[in-house]
């Protein structure tokens, strides 16, 4: 059945999926007559309202990774984006597909609906929960979502090869480098756009590969998930498509100066040596060289020698390489400079036999946020991968270990996590479970106490992300 729409419901469509957003993220913190839930209902039931003044019938849809509003996709600016993806995942975890609202509603009637998603979940069968508990309310029609789990899988298959094929394109980059052969900016552009489309369309699986870290080409998956990261930090913070599309570019050539340190010194097993050390020091400006050298000089080239140059500064100039009259770091240089860290403190070296877990290199970060990394964009990369990242190893309290699989935008302590080993110890391929679910009785089911290493229990993250 199709609906039109007309303009001034496309201007309401997408605030009134941001209000159910945020009242349902209300009532899930504060019980359902708190004066925060009431206001978040009275806003909610009066924009609905408006709409079904003038359209008559609402019909709320996913559709893959999008909603629709009566047939209409939602395109929605960044401010909304957080929002929007949690809603989407809130109604694929109780199989709720489509809302229809046929007249207008009550505060009553949101109150039941809310009450009876945030319950729905303990059930077996969540949706069957929710729609017999909405049966005595006519005006609102639930439907089941139609998704087909293998096309979850294809998801997963798209954006796995989204990224080797980055990997890939680095390694020509790398060697292009070296042998002074030119560098095709335009498949550079084609790489990024697939990496910036898959990072809309599936955020958390791409940002799940940048978490393998057992590779033994360190330096091309280094750079491919700086890349990956610093888009979806980009992303976060509102950039348009352009930026993106730059910034992907110029955090892929950050470390392009690393060509010309010896493979003896940037794969020693020991400590380095002070003489050592000092030519490492040497690879942002040698960066400079390389990208410089690339192709004609213009402003994309301008910026990947900047952020070459700047990424290991800080922004307290207490970095290298030192500079005289120094100026603020560039917005990219700066973004860049917080992702290689955290992705390189959480690889895996020839010199480093248990790389930090990635928790603990957040709360290492943390402390330089003071002064050496830029706190505001900290706290949006934060924000973007979670108190807990993805491949975090933990204990729960239900005595169950499980990795971190998808970071919760709602309640960042409580990710998604995929159990893989019981109660008893047994080893196995468990469910993903939330651990933000409570039971009836208002308590979480599960909650983490620990972090520990995989390595220490020789798991391979591979085994899960890929």
């Amino acid at each position: 059945m199709a609906y039109s729409i007309n303009s001034e419901t496309i201007n309401n469509a997408t605030e009134v999926i941001n209000q159910l957003s945020i009242f349902l993220r209300t009532a899930k913190v504060h019980n359902i007559n708190n004066t925060a839930v009431i206001s978040a209902t009275d806003k909610f039931v009066s924009l609905v309202n408006n709409i079904i003044s003038l359209e008559n019938t609402i019909v709320l849809e996913i559709r893959g990774e999008y909603f629709y509003f009566n047939d209409y996709r939602i395109r929605y600016s960044p401010e909304y984006i957080l929002n929007l993806d949690s809603l989407i995942r809130e109604f694929k975890k109780v199989e709720l597909g489509t809302i229809i609202i046929k007249s207008k509603i009550s505060p009553e009637d949101i109150k039941v609906f809310i009450g009876l998603f945030l319950k729905s979940h303990l059930s077996e069968n969540p949706f069957d929960y929710l729609k017999e508990g909405m049966s005595g309310i006519s005006n609102i029609e639930l439907k089941k979502i139609q998704e087909i789990s293998e096309e979850i899988l294809d998801k997963r298959k798209i954006a796995t090869k989204t990224y080797f094929n980055a990997v890939s394109f680095y390694k020509e980059i790398f060697n292009n480098v070296k042998t002074n052969e030119k560098i095709n900016l335009k498949k550079s552009k084609r790489v990024i756009r697939s990496v910036i489309n898959q990072i809309i369309e599936q955020e958390q699986i791409l940002l799940g590969m940048t978490a393998i870290k057992d590779y033994d080409e360190y330096t091309y998956h280094h750079s491919t998930n700086v890349s990956i990261l610093s888009v979806a930090l980009g992303r976060r913070m509102g950039m348009n498509h352009k930026m993106l599309i730059d910034l992907g570019i110029v955090s892929l050539f950050h470390d392009l100066g690393k060509i010309d340190v010896p493979n003896e010194i940037l794969n020693k097993p020991s400590k380095l040596t002070d003489s050592e050390w000092g030519i490492i020091k040497q690879h942002p400006k040698w960066g400079v060289n390389a990208i410089l050298k690339m192709r004609n000089i213009d402003d994309l080239t301008i910026n990947a020698a900047i952020v070459a140059f700047e990424h290991h500064m800080n922004i307290n100039h207490t970095g290298y390489p030192q500079v005289e009259n120094p100026a603020a770091l560039d917005l990219f240089s700066r973004i860049v400079s917080i992702v290689d860290q955290y992705d390189a403190m959480t690889a895996n070296r020839i010199y480093r036999n248990n790389p930090m877990s990635p928790d603990i290199t957040l709360r290492e970060l943390q402390e330089k946020s003071w002064d050496k990394l830029d706190p505001l964009i900290f706290k949006f990369f934060v924000n973007m991968i979670g108190i807990y990242p993805i491949g975090t190893l933990v204990m729960l309290n239900s005595k169950e270990l499980g990795l971190v699989y998808e970071n919760n935008q709602d309640v960042l302590h409580r990710p998604r996590v995929i159990i893989i080993a019981d109660n008893k110890g047994n080893w196995i391929k468990g469910s993903i479970v939330d651990l933000a679910d409570k039971n009836g009785t208002d308590e979480y089911l599960r909650t983490i106490i620990k972090t520990m290493s995989p390595k220490q229990y020789n798991i391979n993250i591979a085994d899960y992300f890929l």
